[in-house]
């Protein structure tokens, strides 16, 4: 079974407190903080749209929005 792509990493700075929780868990390594240590995404051509950023994020702040399998992929 085909997983889900990514369609869009959304981060919401205004609610990141840069805790590193997203950065920590991230099996790719897309996510840093920022000179504000804010989270934000730098290689995001490389996230497998796993959600444990999502998941583990506790001020809500990332959204992961994925888009469904191409048939026959």
């Amino acid at each position: 079974m085909a997983k889900a792509r990514l369609k869009e990493h959304r981060i919401n700075s205004e609610w990141c407190k840069g805790c590193g929780i997203c950065v920590a868990f991230c099996p790719k390594q897309v996510l840093a903080l920022d000179d504000k240590d804010k989270a934000e995404s730098l290689h995001e051509e490389n996230c497998i749209a796993c959600k444990l950023c999502e998941l583990r994020c506790p001020d809500l702040a990332i959204e992961i929005e994925t888009e469904a399998p191409k048939e026959g992929a």
